[in-house]
């Protein structure tokens, strides 16, 4: 068995592919519209597993979205995605600069959450060992829910 995609149904794609792929980075894989079946399906990979994604070795999130709109609830019970980065504290201020709220700050160097336009949580793990703490994040406090 292997690990092959996570699907979030996103309410707004232009928002959703802003968020995942101009401000988190992700890489656009491949695309399915079905006019008949009335939604797209988008498919994404972290820069790091583009090339290995295109060749459906790695995993990927797939963005569903439904022409029909409906108001998804509840983006926190489907748990969150974790992504793991080079430079947390630069990924958090890249972020931050682009708007993107940082809920839960990478205070101990090592870990952060924000959450996308339709409420996943998403985990941004320090690649290696934590980072030495540094301001503003050290002391910087959670905002809102992750």
């Amino acid at each position: 068995m292997r690990y092959l995609h996570t699907m979030v149904r996103v309410r707004d794609l232009d928002a959703a592919l802003d968020f995942y792929c101009t401000k988190l980075g992700m890489v656009e894989i491949r695309r399915k519209d079905s006019p008949a079946g009335r939604f797209t399906l988008v498919f994404l990979a972290a820069p790091d597993d583009a090339g290995r994604a295109r060749a459906d070795a790695a995993p990927t999130v797939e963005l569903t979205y439904n022409y029909d709109p409906e108001d998804y609830q509840g983006g926190r019970n489907f748990g969150h995605l974790a992504y793991e980065v080079d430079d947390i504290y630069g990924t958090c201020a890249r972020l931050a600069a682009g708007g993107v709220t940082i809920n839960r700050p990478p205070r101990d160097g090592r870990m952060a959450f924000i959450r996308s336009p339709d409420g996943i949580s998403i985990e941004l793990l320090q690649k290696g060992d934590a980072l030495p703490q540094a301001e503003p994040w050290a002391s910087a406090p959670n905002i809102g829910v992750w």
